[in-house]
């Protein structure tokens, strides 16, 4: 470990000591994967214009993220199911990014709780939520996240069904028995079983409220006073949408290409959101990021910060 020198290095490390189907399930994307590889390529065709005899003597990389001032603007995207890999899961990522005085987000779907990772002490923490069919348990969700001093809610609204994602379907994914998704537990959501597809699959297909639209902003913002983040932007049309519906903050997300296969990569869809926003709402954006160039590029073409993803804790 003393000799990873990037990001990147952290993937090897991971594939050699993860069971094959947990490996999968974190690195692999959507169907033919181009939209994994162009997260990546995209970001790669962006180039600099270096200037010279600036004094950079003082730098300052402290960020301000809908208020809270953060030690830079590089933040973890929810990831979900941490306790895959490591037994401390989400409960070790979130000791870490108060550590580093940054935001960690929290997945719906993690292995630890809102009021667990909440009592590993303090730090900014905002919540992913995926809408339920049953409301009720996600207005309480919602409220718990709330009470826990959860910061925002990032609201992931481009999964009305899960990416066909095949690494889980041969290994036919399942949750490992000693685990369960710890912000449902005592409650008759089901069980992210195995099946002869995806387990997650069929999960969601049985709980996820496909009929979740624009509308239901307003109703989530009748149920709690945190700011609403929409991620799973890709468009300007949906940004001015966005906008209108009273969202905080949008997240330029294509779900790190674990959704819908050929779609742009985030990078390449940030400066037309980031126009549509016209400066009313802050811009972020996940997908691809594994280098502080690449958090440059995307600050330079607007972003306000940058959520990296697939945290992986070996």
């Amino acid at each position: 470990m003393e000799m990873i020198t990037n990001v990147t290095e952290y993937e090897a490390i991971a594939k050699e000591k993860l069971p094959k189907m947990v490996y999968d399930y974190y690195a692999s994307g959507a169907e033919d994967q181009w939209t994994l590889k162009e997260n990546r390529n995209a970001f790669a065709r962006i180039l600099f214009r270096p200037r010279i005899l600036v004094d950079v003597s003082r730098i300052d990389l402290t960020a301000t993220i809908l208020g809270f001032k953060v030690s830079m603007p590089i933040m973890i995207a929810p990831t979900a199911m941490q306790k895959m890999a490591h037994p401390e899961g989400e409960l070790a990522t979130a000791r870490a990014a108060s550590a580093a005085g940054t935001i960690m987000t929290l997945s719906s779907w993690a292995t630890s709780s809102v009021e667990e990772v909440a009592s590993t002490g303090p730090g900014i923490r905002f919540f992913q939520l995926y809408v339920f069919k049953d409301r009720n348990v996600v207005a309480q969700l919602v409220r718990r996240a709330e009470r826990a001093g959860f910061k925002a809610i990032a609201l992931t609204v481009d999964t009305p069904i899960l990416g066909r994602r095949e690494a889980d379907i041969k290994n036919r994914f399942t949750l490992p028995p000693h685990l369960i998704l710890k912000n449902f537990e005592g409650l008759d959501l089901g069980k992210l079983d195995k099946t002869s597809d995806s387990g997650l699959a069929s999960y969601v297909a049985g709980q996820i409220d496909r009929s979740l639209n624009w509308k239901d902003i307003k109703w989530l913002q009748t149920i709690t006073s945190l700011p609403i983040l929409v991620k799973g932007v890709l468009t300007a049309e949906d940004t001015r949408i966005a906008l209108k519906a009273g969202a905080s903050g949008i997240i330029v997300s294509n779900h790190g290409a674990r959704q819908l296969d050929y779609v742009p990569a985030t990078i390449t869809a940030l400066e037309e959101v980031v126009t549509a926003a016209e400066g009313r709402i802050p811009v972020f954006l996940d997908g691809g990021v594994r280098r502080g160039t690449d958090v440059f590029k995307a600050l330079a073409l607007g972003a306000a910060g940058v959520f990296h993803t697939r945290i992986i804790v070996v």
